[in-house]
């Protein structure tokens, strides 16, 4: 598992090859044993492939045409196209700040153990959490209702390119350890 952690790369280039419902449901499945306060569970899924990819590139170019242009529209509908699984993952936003937050972070653990799990299995993942998903735009285009909150937009697919590893700052750098009583 140590290795595993190690080895996953974030994958921006694909494969055109495509992804199973059956692979995408268990690779979910395993991603929900997550740790979460008291079984919240505040999460559901939009999963967007083969033709639907096509739906999600529309409605990126929609939003793009209507906000800052960094890239243009088909520009963007075409790399939306390209990827074979999108997968919009949302999660109710509790009125209550903490139990939003450890929502928050539960939906985060859920992430990173679908990307664990993808990468063991030769998919890979790209965890996007850009400003374009708090875009009235974006969210109306894919029905996000209000009191929701997209966690983060999961591109997935076998890799074409898998980047080397970079490297990480030095742990021991960012530990301050308290080992005794201090008086």
């Amino acid at each position: 598992m140590s290795q595993l952690i190690k080895d996953r790369r974030s994958i921006r280039k694909f494969k055109s090859d495509k992804v199973s419902n059956e692979i995408l449901d268990e690779l979910l499945e395993i991603a929900s044993y997550a740790p979460n306060h008291k079984l919240t569970q505040p999460w559901r899924f939009i999963i967007y492939k083969d033709e639907g990819s096509k739906v999600l590139a529309n409605i990126m170019a929609e939003t793009v045409a209507k906000g800052p242009k960094k890239k243009s529209p088909e520009e963007v509908k075409a790399r939306f196209e390209s990827i074979p699984v999108h997968i919009l993952v949302v999660i109710n936003e509790d009125s209550n700040y903490f139990v939003r937050e450890e929502d928050y972070a539960a939906t985060c653990a859920l992430i990173q153990n679908f990307q664990l799990a993808a990468w063991e299995r030769g998919l890979g993942v790209l965890w996007k959490a850009d400003a374009f998903l708090t875009s009235t735009e974006f969210r109306n285009g894919v029905e996000v209702k209000p009191g929701e909150k997209i966690a983060a937009l999961l591109q997935v697919g076998y890799p074409d390119i898998i980047p080397k590893a970079v490297q990480r700052v030095n742990i021991s750098e960012r530990i301050k350890l308290i080992d005794k009583n201090i008086e």
